[in-house]
């Protein structure tokens, strides 16, 4: 029997579960709306560490420690690792796996690799190939600026458009069977993004970059799943910004589907106060991944959201390709999250 409704969407009849989840964050974030809801904020930049590439290594083995050891076993029950982050060849993911010894899928996703991983690691858990898989990510400011933007040490100017890259992780362990008993959360379907490109090539506004992918997903989705806004407590988007949300709201006006925008919840524009003067807001893996284990997880699990569909959002640029004039292809992958009393489906 097939698992999929419709063109991109695939049920998952096994309702993999949630079974923990932890969040690390920066000073700049704490210093935020939500800083009392992440586990663990880390000192400052280099976190005892020798640079800031290998800070943002040990904010994923963290969380990644965090979120095995609330379900009181060990690394080494852990059968899959799903991670990946912004640094070139994934190395905060690959050297977190090395130093952590679990088996190990790299993924780039950009910003949008913590639902990628959600979205795989859920049809993994569904198919009975592993009943506990962490799904993690991360981002650090002062690696991305570096690597993607100029060295934080030139000072320069940021444009209106931009945003600031979080510093940040989250973990999410999926299981089945046995290990799944007493959770609340399930998974019920993911949806596959494809990659959308409309020519913007500013590395400094990617929100207007990434809005029309988180669009063409939600858009299919609620199309796969005969649903509408109304049909879910929350539509999590990765790390738009303020710019980018307003432009998703008018692409999917646009596209015939009305909008509850009191439902549409952004991490990039939620994790930072105005005050902090970030701009368009928040961006980085660490965003959508940090705000999904801190705030969203945890209101699910308490009943005070049933159903919410979680797409975190990519802009997969190098700064290869932006040096030599390339536009930025986007992408955007979803999940839905349920709290488990309240899930059904016909479909599946």
């Amino acid at each position: 029997m097939s698992r999929r409704t419709g063109g991109r969407t695939v049920c998952l009849p096994g309702k993999p579960a949630v079974l923990s989840w932890a969040s690390i964050a920066g000073q700049k974030e704490y210093a935020g709306p939500h800083g009392n809801e992440f586990d663990e904020i880390i000192p400052d930049e280099l976190n005892g560490q020798q640079s800031f590439e290998a800070a943002e290594r040990s904010l994923l083995e963290s969380a990644v420690k965090r979120c095995v050891q609330r379900v009181r076993c060990s690394l080494e029950d852990v059968q899959m690792l799903l991670a990946g982050d912004l640094l070139n060849q994934i190395i905060s993911a690959g050297f977190a796996a090395r130093n952590l010894q679990i088996p190990f899928y790299g993924l780039y996703g950009a910003c949008s690799t913590m639902s990628e991983s959600l979205s795989l690691g859920g049809m993994l858990a569904d198919g009975g190939y592993a009943d506990r898989i962490v799904c993690a990510t991360c981002s650090h400011f002062c690696t991305a600026e570096r690597q993607y933007r100029a060295p934080l040490e030139l000072g320069n100017q940021r444009t209106p458009t931009a945003q600031w890259t979080v510093t940040g992780a989250g973990a999410v362990m999926l299981g089945s069977g046995a290990a799944a008993e007493g959770t609340s959360i399930v998974l019920t379907h993911t949806t596959c993004g494809k990659v959308i490109d409309m020519g913007i090539a500013d590395q400094n506004n990617m929100g207007a970059a990434m809005a029309p992918a988180a669009a063409d997903t939600i858009a299919v989705h609620l199309a796969d799943m005969k649903r509408s806004f109304d049909d879910y407590d929350l539509v999590v988007t990765g790390d738009l910004g303020q710019l980018g949300r307003d432009l998703l709201i008018e692409l999917l006006e646009q596209k015939g589907i009305g909008v509850r925008p009191e439902k549409l919840f952004d991490c990039g524009c939620e994790i930072f106060s105005p005050q902090q003067d970030t701009h368009c807001g928040g961006s980085g893996c660490g965003c959508a991944a940090s705000m999904l284990c801190a705030h969203i997880l945890p209101q699910i699990s308490g009943g005070k959201l049933g159903r919410v569909l979680f797409l975190a959002t990519g802009a997969l640029l190098s700064p290869t390709s932006s040096m030599q004039g390339e536009s930025i292809p986007s992408v955007a992958h979803a999940v839905v999250l349920e709290h488990k009393e309240g899930s059904v489906c016909s479909k599946c």
